[in-house]
């Protein structure tokens, strides 16, 4: 009778785990993991480079200050046979028009099982951005009034702090 009940117990067990879900690794999570091993293998085979001045690093720091700041420019359109064409006197450098205010997603679920779940979310104007735009802002001076006015452009357009050679007046 013991063995019976022993063996009534261990069929029991093996059915219920046999339900068990069994969470196997996908085809993406083993190539991350394969990728991951040889970019492992990689560094300690190569190693970092030999970086000791930090030289872009400060340089795209500068870039990031001087932008920061709200120096007069000149905004450019090129044409297609690659000659500047001044649009304007402008102050900083151009915006893309896809640049958004606020952050363009907010988090609407973060969970154990789903992951995180975001939605768009609206500018403060409660317009939705584009995710992309072929598009620009310019902040440019009336020449007139010498006021600040901003203008919209749909073609490709380039600022600079100094006049460029060879470039055609507006």
């Amino acid at each position: 009778m013991k063995k019976l009940t022993y063996v009534l117990i261990a069929l029991l067990s093996a059915l219920m785990l046999a339900g068990c879900p069994v969470d196997l690794p996908t085809s993406d999570q083993v190539a991350h993991q394969q990728q991951e091993q040889m970019s492992a293998e990689g560094n300690q085979s190569v190693g970092m480079p030999a970086i000791t001045n930090f030289a872009q690093k400060r340089e795209f720091k500068m870039i990031l200050e001087l932008a920061d700041q709200e120096k007069p420019t000149i905004t450019y359109q090129k044409d297609m046979n690659g000659r500047f064409h001044k649009i304007c006197d402008s102050i900083g450098f151009p915006i893309p028009a896809a640049t958004q205010y606020t952050n363009p997603q907010y988090i609407a679920y973060k969970g154990s099982q789903v992951g995180v779940i975001t939605l768009p979310q609206a500018d403060p104007s409660g317009l939705y951005s584009p995710a992309s735009a072929d598009a620009t802002w310019v902040l440019c001076l009336d020449p007139t009034t010498k006021k600040i006015a901003p203008f919209y452009a749909e073609d490709r357009v380039e600022a600079s702090l100094f006049p460029l050679p060879g470039a055609l007046p507006n």
